[in-house]
């Protein structure tokens, strides 16, 4: 089986799975709203997380400032202690007041960063009860859903062994390219020539390209790069 005739069942083995998973997730309005709430929950469960890790990361800093504040606080308490002349005393006040400031400094900004964890993980825990709880209804109506839908469950199995059968049998370069047309081109990466033009573009093909196809020469659009082919040649 030559290579552009496997891209072509491949091409039809997509179409195929594409309109069989477009069905599989046209949920009923019951298991389509658990499926956006989960989608919903997901992110702002992922929003929390990165929230929570810039907030442990400030308080990490924060309880580093308050334990050179303690220090300096200590420091300047045991040397107003050992004050003896006056003049000396006063500044040793002075000292003292300025560490007390800075550790005050570093307190009131690491209880707000510690109530905001706090908040941060009780919001995160009750939504992932929610997910968790979700999820299980979701798996469930899916379950029901799937069952009335077996048929094409079958045929969706079916082709996806297909699709890696063919893979198997292209050339990874060929592969590459119709994976990388696929997602550029709308899910076409293979089209046919439709009245002298590019079944996928709606170039008009210049004759000499059309005799390079027919003697198989050349695969690709010269517009829009997709593989290209004569179906009156396949028939």
């Amino acid at each position: 089986m030559s290579q552009l005739s496997l891209l072509i069942e491949l091409q039809t083995v997509h179409d195929h799975l594409r309109v069989i998973l477009r069905d599989l997730t046209a949920f009923p309005p019951d298991l389509a709203a658990l499926d956006a709430e989960l989608k919903t929950l997901a992110k702002k469960i992922d929003e929390n997380n990165k929230a929570l890790v810039n907030a442990r990361n400030t308080q990490g800093t924060l309880t580093t400032n308050l334990a050179v504040a303690q220090k300096l606080e200590d420091t300047a308490k045991a040397a107003l202690k050992e004050t003896k002349q006056k003049a000396q005393f006063t500044a040793a006040i002075r000292e003292l007041d300025e560490r007390q400031r800075q550790k005050t400094g570093v307190v009131r900004p690491l209880k707000e960063v510690e109530t905001r964890i706090e908040a941060l993980e009780r919001a995160t825990g009750e939504m992932e009860l929610r997910q968790a709880e979700a999820q299980r209804q979701f798996n469930e109506l899916r379950t029901i859903f799937l069952s009335e839908h077996e048929n094409q469950v079958a045929a969706q199995a079916l082709l996806v062994k297909r699709q890696d059968e063919i893979q198997g049998q292209l050339d990874p370069g060929t592969l590459a390219k119709f994976d990388k047309l696929i997602q550029q081109r709308q899910g076409r990466a293979v089209v046919g020539i439709d009245k002298g033009s590019c079944g996928g573009c709606r170039t008009k093909l210049r004759t000499p390209f059309l005799a390079q196809l027919r003697e198989e020469k050349n695969m690709f659009c010269e517009s829009c790069q997709r593989f290209i082919y004569d179906p009156a040649q396949q028939s």
